[in-house]
């Protein structure tokens, strides 16, 4: 099979270069490869050839900094780029090659598994399953506190290399597979550190929270792999819910397992769970109910039980010294979930008093939390103003709703940032303090197309104008804080029938968060009880946008994994 040599742009603009192999009847169906570190997209040649899949197309990238693609050599902004990379590339085949998303396998080696599985797990697309070939969640550094003195290297001297130490003859028994390694130019065996890092941090989110993941999954495991360490692999998989999952282990291979002297094991493995895949209708898991059973709803109850004792020793100390810092005493009297609250970590500008209280104020707004806050705003406002001029372009005006808009900061300063087009927006919330904070934001920016009133979320139906239709809807950080689903769904479903056809709503989600049973333990909620959140899986989250008719079609998320922004279509026009 002779590959056609093609690029697609990514999110950022950079050039990401791929092979396809297309057969000369279009497929309906196909498989996308994710390589190892150091490698590039045409070293799965010979794995395509051998697997012998008629009727599939496959498609295998340069991941960005290896081999044709962009990008400075052995570097990328963080895994979740990469993710985010691999997420356009799919949707790239899928719309290009006019192949369902449900009709897509794909399959990551190394470095590209734990890729694949960050995707996976961070965007649950609805893909037909992935296979991941012995997933580097956990390298093997061989050097004493290794991740601690990368981690005081990088503070130090910033932006640096580590060397690849391994050698083609410990990734391989087959002496001409690592003849060919050796020599191969386009491979690179640097990697940056920050890149290593930031796989340690990704992998140890993804294997602690596997079971948001219902993905059918193959895992291939190799006996002697002196790369990376097995044990963090099998409890990867130990946590998956994907109905469907298998291991496949392979006593004596070493790491590169595509590439090993058996290597017709591990393509029969591959060739028979991917037609597996096929041979009947995707697993539907419904998620809908997850508020009444399953492993986020366990999570839950457990913070709701007693905790540690010192958990209670912070929070009054908390109390004692939180008056110094602004932003802490504001989550105090207020609620550290409140919109006014919000609006204080958005502005992050560090206040308090006799110079402690200013370090208090900014360790307090640096927390991984508020960071992540401030990152869905910048998702939240970019997605907003190319909705804006997407409807604007095909409408000529622009009719919008946020029912649960808080301070309203990350929507008028949009529109005001956007004045020249003509938008007519309703903005609600339930809490009056949010209103007038609001209002205020609206008179100085002289916004004089926004309404601004009292309104509640779950009874969209009793404050909405009588028949008003919009192009586009926001519901950004109120499901996050309500744990049931039923009110849930009725918002959604009262909101998504206010949106026209071909307009769009804007959803938040809070997937993870490091912080949880702190935030659970310490902090106080706008109603003056303990800020208890149930999180919803992405999976989750997108089934019940899905159940009210609406479809999918991005999505946003930190470099941490914490706060993601969806965008979602109403069918039709």
């Amino acid at each position: 099979m002779t590959p056609q040599s093609s690029t697609f742009t990514s999110w950022d603009g950079s050039r990401i270069h791929y092979l396809a192999w297309v057969p000369e009847t279009p497929a309906d169906r196909a498989v996308v490869y994710c390589h190892r570190g150091h490698e590039y997209g045409g070293r799965w040649q010979d794995t395509i050839e051998h697997l012998g899949l008629e009727g599939f197309a496959h498609f295998a990238w340069d991941a960005r900094g290896h081999g044709d693609s962009e990008g400075e050599q052995g570097h990328a902004p963080s895994v979740a780029a990469v993710a985010r990379d691999l997420d356009v590339f799919v949707r790239h085949v899928s719309s290009s090659q006019g192949i369902p998303m449900e009709n897509i396998v794909v399959v990551g080696h190394s470095v590209g598994a734990v890729v694949v599985a960050a995707w996976v797990h961070d965007y649950a697309p609805l893909i037909r399953g992935m296979v991941l070939g012995t997933p580097a969640f956990r390298v093997k550094l061989y050097i004493p506190f290794a991740i601690p003195l990368l981690r005081l290297r990088q503070k130090l001297f910033g932006k640096g290399e580590v060397k690849s130490y391994v050698k083609a003859s410990v990734l391989t028994h087959d002496k001409e597979q690592a003849a060919l390694y050796t020599a191969d130019k386009k491979i690179f065996p640097q990697i940056s550190v920050h890149m290593l890092l930031d796989l340690y941090d990704t992998s140890t989110r993804v294997i602690e929270d596997a079971g948001a993941i219902i993905t059918p999954a193959l895992l291939l495991t190799a006996g002697s792999d002196w790369v990376v360490d097995v044990g963090a692999q099998d409890k990867f998989f130990e946590g998956l819910s994907s109905s469907r999952k298998a291991k496949k282990h392979f006593p004596g291979f070493y790491h590169a397992i595509f590439h090993e002297k058996e290597r017709a094991k591990v393509v029969d493995s591959v060739r028979g769970f991917v037609l597996g895949l096929f041979e009947r209708k995707p697993d539907a898991v419904a998620l809908l109910d997850a508020d009444t059973k399953g492993f986020t709803k366990t999570e839950y109850d457990r913070l709701c039980g007693p905790g540690s004792w010192h958990f209670e020793a912070i929070r009054k100390a908390m109390h004692w010294a939180g008056p110094l810092s602004r932003g802490v005493e504001l989550g105090i009297s207020s609620g550290f979930d409140s919109g006014v609250t919000l609006d204080y970590v958005y502005r992050n500008k560090p206040q308090g008093d006799f110079g402690i209280g200013e370090w208090i104020d900014r360790s307090y707004l640096e927390s991984i939390g508020w960071k992540g806050i401030r990152r869905r705003r910048q998702h939240l406002e970019r997605r907003l103003e190319t909705l804006i001029r997407e409807v604007h372009e095909r409408r000529g005006s622009v009719d919008l709703v946020d029912i649960a808009t808080g301070g309203g900061r990350y929507v008028l300063e949009t529109l005001h940032r956007l004045d020249k087009v003509p938008v007519s927006a309703h903005l609600q919330d339930y809490k009056e303090v949010n209103i007038r904070a609001a209002s205020r934001l609206r008179d100085e920016l002289g916004l004089k197309s926004v309404v601004i009133r009292q309104g509640d979320a779950f009874q969209l139906d009793a404050g909405l104008p009588a028949g008003q239709q919009y192009d586009i809807g926001i519901v950004s950080g109120l499901f996050e804080l309500f744990p049931e689903n039923g009110p849930v769904l009725q918002s959604l479903r009262q909101l998504a029938s206010r949106i026209r056809p071909g307009g769009y709503l804007i959803y938040t989600n809070q997937p993870w968060h490091p912080q949880l049973e702190f935030i659970a333990r310490v902090l106080g909620n706008r109603e003056g009880r303990s800020w208890i959140m149930r999180r919803r899986t992405q999976a989750e989250m997108d089934q019940l946008v899905a159940s009210v008719g609406l479809v999918k079609s991005g999505m946003d998320i930190d470099d941490w994994g914490i706060f993601t922004v969806s965008v979602a279509r109403q069918p039709g026009a």
